[in-house]
């Protein structure tokens, strides 16, 4: 028997709706899936997107403060989609009304943030989910076997790499994002923050590391109104930029392997340019999230002048048999948030977590700092252990 269960997408900005397209896709998917989501409430402050998001999604109710939502007894989870300041007191209070917890990346400003909010769900007994998608695409997860078999022995070094240009333009308006009192860190935890997933993911824990930033636009137009997604506001009054647009960082693994991570929001030409490159000493792997479905593989015992082939992900990577019947059929973005509602769902089903949970948030957050203090310092940094 299929159970109702009630959910709520707090933030109905681009992230909310992606959410809440994948609560009505889960099941298409995933039909063996125990529970059934059912639209609830939505809530978001700015006037008319509440309302325009029942209509078009069918939620129950609507309302402009989130509180509504968690003390909403029909409301069973919850997904946390507002801007990152936020993240901390909405998490928490979810957690502590018995909710189970979706919640975006980076879950909250600081370290101490995501630390909190995951001592919330534990202390709760609840499931809770964290929005690093890209390590549900199939061919990652494909990645991730390929290296843990040994197929391209001892993992030497690793790039990882994401780049955008979201915030290259001089004229974006200087939102919430650009702020460290509501934003937290810039590119940091917006794109950085996936990179470490990914490097752990792959490779995993970090143990040192040495960092670099850079504001690279260093003012913006402050916007009139309320503003979505990255508008430009120009011919506004100017203020500062307080987080960085570039950061770029060594990495020394637990293992012993190198790695470097470069992440830049203001990268002209670039346009969602992510990825990774994972080098052992008896081959590689190479995957581009604009090439989502594929992969860059090299293994034998040529070692030099070595080819690489092409790998398309298909039924037995990941969740790719739920999409697809055969290989190098492709999927897109909104597909991972798909797969994250699914193990969401079935984490609560069977009180086991499965994908990314808060401790992988507190996890990026730990090494984030890392990054913010060698960048300030100007050396190798000790990632302290979980």
């Amino acid at each position: 028997m299929v159970e109702a269960l009630g959910v709520a997408v707090v933030g109905f900005g681009w992230m909310g709706r992606v959410h809440t397209q994948a609560y009505a896709r889960v099941r298409h998917h995933f039909p063996a899936l125990a529970l059934r989501p059912e639209l609830v409430a939505v809530a978001d402050e700015v006037p008319g997107r509440a309302e325009a998001a029942a209509e078009q999604f069918g939620f129950r109710a609507t309302t402009p403060n989130w509180r509504e939502v968690v003390a909403d007894p029909r409301v069973h989870a919850v997904s946390v989609t507002a801007p990152n300041f936020l993240h901390r007191e909405i998490g928490v209070a979810v957690a502590e009304a018995g909710k189970h917890l979706w919640i975006e990346k980076p879950v909250g400003l600081t370290a101490e943030d995501a630390g909190a909010v995951a001592d919330a769900v534990a202390k709760a007994g609840v499931q809770g989910a964290v929005g690093f998608n890209y390590r549900n695409a199939p061919a990652v997860e494909a990645a991730r076997a390929l290296i843990a078999s040994g197929d391209l022995g001892t993992v030497t070094h690793v790039r990882v790499r994401l780049f955008s240009d979201y915030a290259a333009h001089p004229d974006s308006a200087l939102t919430w994002r650009y702020e460290r009192a509501r934003g937290g860190s810039g590119v940091l935890g917006d794109l950085a923050s996936h990179g470490v997933d990914l490097a752990r993911f792959l490779v995993g824990e970090i143990a040192s590391l040495s960092a670099d930033t850079a504001v690279f636009i260093p003012r913006r137009a402050r916007p009139s109104g309320a503003t979505a997604g990255h508008a430009r506001a120009s011919g506004g009054a100017l203020g500062p930029v307080e987080n960085e647009d570039y950061v770029g960082c060594l990495l020394r693994f637990a293992s012993g392997a190198r790695g470097v991570l470069e992440a830049c929001r203001v990268s002209v030409g670039e346009q969602n340019a992510y990825g990774f490159e994972v080098h052992g000493t008896e081959g590689a792997v190479f995957w581009d999230f604009r090439r989502m479905n594929e992969l860059g593989v090299s293994r034998g015992t040529a070692y030099q002048d070595q080819p690489v082939s092409t790998v398309y992900a298909g039924p037995g990577d990941g969740e790719f048999a739920a999409f697809q019947p055969g290989a190098a059929n492709a999927m897109g973005y909104d597909d991972l948030k798909v797969i994250e509602a699914y193990r969401f769902l079935r984490s609560i089903a069977e009180g086991t977590a499965y994908g990314a949970t808060l401790g992988d948030a507190v996890r990026s957050a730990v090494v984030l700092r890392a990054m913010e203090r060698s960048a300030q310092r100007g050396a190798w940094v000790t990632v302290p252990e979980a």
